[in-house]
């Protein structure tokens, strides 16, 4: 096909949207239309063009009234738009094969002397094909073990700057494992792909969490449990519906949050290696959940809990490297949160101060995070200076971080100095707010 008569590839950005990935594997093509028309500029006209369909039966697609089913219009869909193959759960199309790999070939099939041609067994010029080779042949306890290096790393730098800009590189890993799983590998470590995949998962879903876009987060989240369900990692499961739980405390439906959490303890408690370190952190997700719904002695009995299990860990227990950040400065961070939640200003003030002096520098969306529940409290208290100056400092790694999740909690502080909007030292925090953070302050604006 000439050059100009190719068809407009799809932009990276959209081929890696979770969005379209999903929509491609249950094959929605009313969604894949329209994300394709709102963010790659082709509009229906187009895709019927593109398609060798009608533009009324792509309209009929878009307004759910007729569904594709048919494997060659499903083909013809994929080469159209150029969607790859495997979205789409079809063979790789000749297409995909970049054209600078199909002159290397057909140039060297014509240097080579008969005797000479590649032998049947070896691939062509299929990337996938040569990569998936290599995969075959070397992967093992050290592959696995760089996997996990790089969730650590993608962890660390999402506390440093937010998930959104790591999301497209976390998703492509969690597909990419997630296609390794399809080969047969010794049982150690198909089970270990099946906890890197997992984690890859929950790590996608937190990203979404923390952006707030709740249902993508759901989605990924899912998608952990049904992988860690294949290995019957029931301390992952319980980690992933402890972080469904706490997603329930931000869409206010503490209801559901409760409920997620006590199956979280379920799994835990049907566990043999569960460690304390980790029922530690579900009691304390359990007293957020008790807290949001107002209950004070469940969520007392629950603070109680989660520092019992607490005294508990050795350091000899075989803690998940998931749960290794729930130390003691992070719950007694947390353990101010809930008595903030309850409206127990007094006590928690001072455990939100002391957590925040022990926190890293480097977490600078758990210290801004952190800053703003002390500066709540402290407004909850009549201590206007103090809160304004606490606030003030957050400013700065709030600034640091793309995190939906810490913007939410700068606008709950602001509304709650709505009052005293006018006092000198909420001006100079609202001075600074507009300097450093003109974006969200411009959606605060009285």
């Amino acid at each position: 096909m000439p050059d100009a008569d190719r068809p407009q590839e799809l932009p990276a950005r959209l081929l890696t949207d979770p969005e379209m990935i999903n929509a491609c594997r249950v094959r929605d093509f009313a969604k894949v239309f329209r994300l394709v028309k709102t963010k790659a500029g082709i509009y229906p006209s187009m895709i019927a063009r593109r398609c060798e369909l009608t533009p009324s039966r792509v309209g009929e697609v878009i307004a759910g009234q007729r569904q594709l089913q048919h494997m060659d219009v499903i083909e013809r869909i994929a080469d159209g738009l150029r969607i790859p193959g495997h979205m789409l759960g079809l063979a790789r199309r000749e297409w995909e094969t970049p054209q600078a790999l199909l002159v290397t070939e057909r140039e060297a099939l014509q240097a080579a002397a008969p005797e000479q041609q590649p032998p049947t067994s070896l691939p062509g010029p299929d990337v996938d094909s040569i990569l998936a080779l290599a995969t075959r042949t070397s992967l093992n306890t050290a592959s696995l073990e760089a996997f996990r290096s790089s969730i650590e790393d993608y962890w660390r730098r999402d506390d440093q700057h937010g998930g959104e800009a790591l999301r497209p590189a976390i998703v492509g890993q969690l597909r990419y494992v997630v296609g390794l799983l399809k080969e047969n590998r010794s049982p150690s470590i198909q089970k270990g792909l099946y906890g890197i995949a997992a984690e890859l998962a929950r790590l996608t879903g937190w990203t979404y969490f923390d952006a707030r876009q709740y249902n993508q987060a759901r989605a990924y989240f899912t998608e952990a449990l049904q992988l860690a369900k294949e290995i019957d990692d029931r301390q992952f499961m319980a980690n992933v519906l402890a972080c469904m739980s706490l997603q329930g405390t931000y869409q206010d439906k503490p209801a559901d949050s409760l409920a997620l959490v006590a199956a979280a303890q379920d799994q835990a408690r049907s566990a043999i290696d569960t460690t304390p370190r980790v029922q530690s952190m579900l009691s304390m997700r359990e007293a957020f959940a008790h807290a949001t719904l107002g209950n004070r002695d469940s969520t007392h009995r629950a603070i109680r809990e989660a520092h019992r299990h607490f005294e508990q860990i050795r350091a000899s227990d075989p803690d998940p490297s998931w749960v290794t950040y729930f130390d003691e400065t992070k719950l007694i961070v947390d353990t101010g949160i809930a008595h903030g939640r309850m409206g127990e200003a007094a006590t928690a003030e001072p455990l939100i101060t002391d957590a925040l002096r022990r926190e890293a520098r480097t977490n600078q969306r758990g210290r801004a995070f952190h800053s703003f529940w002390l500066a709540r409290t402290q407004l909850d208290q009549g201590k206007l200076d103090q809160a304004c100056h606490t606030a003030t400092q957050a400013l700065e790694p709030a600034s640091a971080v793309a995190s939906e999740r810490v913007s939410g909690h700068l606008r709950e502080f602001y509304d709650q100095l709505a009052p005293h909007r006018q006092e000198p030292v909420a001006l100079a925090f609202e001075a600074r707010l507009r300097a450093l953070l003109p974006p969200v302050s411009g959606s605060l604006r009285p």
